[in-house]
Order: structure tokens, then C-alpha cells, then sequence
């Protein structure tokens, strides 16, 4: 990555340039090219499914703010599966842009792809590059929110999201000035013992000034334990030459945990599914036991629908006003209408008409249809 000693004066934040409204356009990049060997898994890490979705599709939902102008997405292992499985599954009105990182030569240098498209999108025009990894599916909208709200109010040239674990170990730490103020990240391997026992961490998410983000990406150097261009060394450089480098505190840490393998998968699992069965009981759908109640991320429940336990509904299920599940229906883009009663039954892209009762035992093949008001015997099998 080639290098430039100062901070070039065009990259100076003037004066004028002070933009204190909430309206400055914002430039996304989420880091989609890791391997993820500890998946132990040919599918790319970003592709992994929560809930019935690649998780890359939380943060996509996470960043996706009115101001955004574009999301640039960084992809390397499986580039095309990666690219394919977003542009078929991403929000029609999110703009999503791919360029591939060829090289592995760590977050620093993914960003400095990311640049040149970056560039053409703006214009010319200046604003905030928010950052993030693909790999934090528990990340909220609210809190991307609130880091983009402290960003623009304090008028930093650099945000950071960080985190207060009990356990800090893998992470980067938290380095402050005597004022209170973000000086550094340094990495686990690169830091001292009194360093390591630092407990406030990063968690990889940023926002950054986007015409100081360049020339200070110039100024990053690979003198470290991995040899790598660390996006985190973007703070000390910014900090040594005046601007305001700030954090934000999480107030709930596992928001930007990351997912590295399969135990840390099913534990964002069981956060994101949580966070569903509470979404719909709030909007008036019954479970008669929620910690055995699995509903994907696409489906749809109307009010008054009650969920027995053992319930699984996968895919692009839609539950209509009033229907009774269960226990433990196990269904998969199934549509169920009102008033209907599905028992333990297991059906794969049917159709349940309102009123209709279908009894325990009985499965459903795909095209399968029960007729409004109609009755389905136990140990039926139901083709068509």
C-alpha cells in the first residue's frame, strides 16, 4: 500500500467543512472477505445462516440509514457466492456495490479497496465512511444510529464502537489518553501485559471523515505481529496529527460480537431468535412456551395467531389472523389462513385455507393444499 508522509492539506476538515446537521451522506463498507477457517466449511463465513438468513444480511439491515448513499461491500472467499447470494437476498432499496479484495493484507487494506468506489459515489462530496465487519449479525439499527448521531454532533474525524468485556482476550484494546480520550487501538498480539489487561475492546466498527479516511490510509504500515495493514492503526495516525479520535461505549456488548465458528453461530442464534419471539408476542402472537418456539427472520404472523410449543416455522411462512399451531408444527414456506388449525404436522411450501383443520401425523409434500374449512384426518399424507 503505497505511502504519503502528511495528512494532505485538501484532506484537512476547513471550517466550512464543520457540517454540524445530521444530513451529511454516508458511505458504507462492510468486510465480507474473510475465509473463516474456523467454520471448518467451504461456504464463505458472511453466508452462514441465522434464523433462515446469511448473516451478512443482519449488518446490511443494521447500516441501512437514510443518509446512506451507498454500501460498498468487500468480498475475497467465494467473491461470486458472496455476490450472488446478496443481490438475490439483499433489500431492493439498498444501492450495494461489490469489489474484491485479491489479497489478504488485512482491514486496512480491505478498506483502501473499498476507496476508489467510494470516490465515484460521492462525487466529490464529503461525508462519513461507516465501517463494519460482515460477520456481527446482533448489531442494531438504534445503535449504528446513535454512533453515527455522537460522530456528527461532536464533529470527530473518527468514532469508535467499543465494548466492556469481562473477557478481552482476541480482542484489541482500548488505548485513552490522560483526558480521557481515544489514542490508539493496539492489538492483542502487539500489546504488553499491562495492555492485555485492558478490558474496554474494540469491536471493529467505525466512522470515519471520508476525506481524511484515504490519506490516513496512506500513512498505515504493516510493522506489527501479523505483518498486516491494521485499520485500527487509523487512530493513532489521525490522534498524532490533531484531530478528535473519540469511543462509544456499548451498552450491551454482544451487539457487535463476532461470529468465528460454530459454537459462536448458535449463540447468535439463540440472541436473534430471542429477539424475534419478542418482536411478535409484542405485536400480539401467543407462545406457550418461547424458548421452544423457533420462528425464522422472513416469517410473517398476523395478531391472535398462538404458537404451541415445539414449533418451527422456516423460511417464508405466513401465519394469517388467528391461527393455531401446533404442538410442535414443523413448517416451511407454508401459508396458513385465518382462524386455521395446523397440529403436529409437517409441511414443505403448502397452502392451509381459513377455517381448515389439520390433525397431528399428517404431511404436507410442496403444492400441497387443504381447502378452506376443510378437515384433514391423522396419517393422511397430503400430495396435492
Amino acid at each position: 500500500m503505497p505511502r504519503e508522509t502528511p495528512l494532505s492539506s485538501e484532506a484537512a476538515i476547513s471550517t466550512a467543512a464543520r457540517d454540524t446537521g445530521m444530513s451529511r451522506p454516508i458511505f458504507v463498507v462492510v468486510l465480507a472477505a474473510g475465509e473463516g477457517t474456523r467454520m471448518r466449511s467451504s461456504r464463505p463465513k458472511p453466508l452462514h445462516h441465522l434464523c433462515g438468513r446469511p448473516m451478512v444480511l443482519y449488518v446490511l439491515d443494521a447500516v441501512s440509514h437514510d443518509d446512506v448513499r451507498a454500501t460498498v461491500v468487500v468480498v475475497g472467499h467465494g467473491a461470486t457466492w458472496v455476490e450472488k447470494a446478496l443481490t438475490e437476498r439483499a433489500r431492493a432499496d439498498v444501492h450495494l456495490t461489490f469489489v474484491e479484495q485479491y489479497e489478504q493484507l488485512g482491514t486496512g487494506h480491505a478498506v483502501s479497496v473499498a476507496l476508489p468506489t467510494i470516490q465515484d459515489e460521492s462525487g466529490g462530496a464529503d461525508g462519513d465512511v461507516l465501517i463494519v465487519p460482515g460477520d456481527t449479525p446482533l448489531l442494531r439499527a438504534s445503535t449504528v444510529g446513535a454512533l453515527l448521531a455522537q460522530h456528527r454532533q461532536s464533529q470527530a474525524a473518527l468514532t469508535v464502537l467499543t465494548a466492556v468485556v469481562d473477557d478481552p482476550s482476541g480482542y484489541g484494546r482500548i488505548i485513552r489518553d490522560k483526558d480521557g480520550s481515544l489514542a490508539r487501538i493496539i492489538e492483542e498480539r502487539d500489546a504488553t501485559s499491562s495492555e492485555r489487561a485492558i478490558n474496554e475492546v474494540n469491536t471493529s466498527i467505525m466512522v470515519v471523515r471520508k476525506s481524511l479516511l484515504g490519506p490516513a490510509l496512506r500513512r498505515v504500515d504493516r510493522q506489527n505481529a501479523q505483518n498486516q495493514f491494521y485499520l485500527t492503526d487509523l487512530i493513532a495516525v489521525l490522534h498524532d496529527t490533531g484531530h478528535v479520535t473519540q469511543a462509544m461505549l456499548l451498552d450491551d456488548p454482544t451487539e457487535a460480537q463476532g461470529v468465528n465458528d460454530r459454537l459462536q453461530l448458535a449463540e447468535a442464534e439463540a440472541v436473534l431468535r430471542a429477539r424475534i419471539n419478542e418482536r411478535w408476542m409484542k405485536r400480539g402472537v401467543t407462545m406457550w412456551d418461547p424458548a421452544h418456539t423457533y420462528i425464522d427472520a422472513d416469517v410473517q404472523l398476523g395478531p391472535e395467531v398462538s404458537l404451541l410449543p415445539g414449533c418451527v416455522l422456516k423460511g417464508h411462512c405466513v401465519i394469517q389472523r388467528g391461527a393455531q399451531l401446533g404442538p410442535n408444527a414443523n413448517l416451511t414456506d407454508v401459508y396458513v389462513g385465518e382462524n386455521a388449525k395446523v397440529a403436529m404436522v409437517e409441511a414443505t411450501n403448502a397452502h392451509v385455507g381459513a377455517d381448515a383443520t389439520v390433525h397431528s401425523f399428517v404431511v404436507m409434500s410442496p403444492g400441497a393444499k387443504v381447502a378452506s374449512s376443510e378437515v384433514v384426518a391423522p396419517f393422511e399424507n397430503r400430495t396435492r
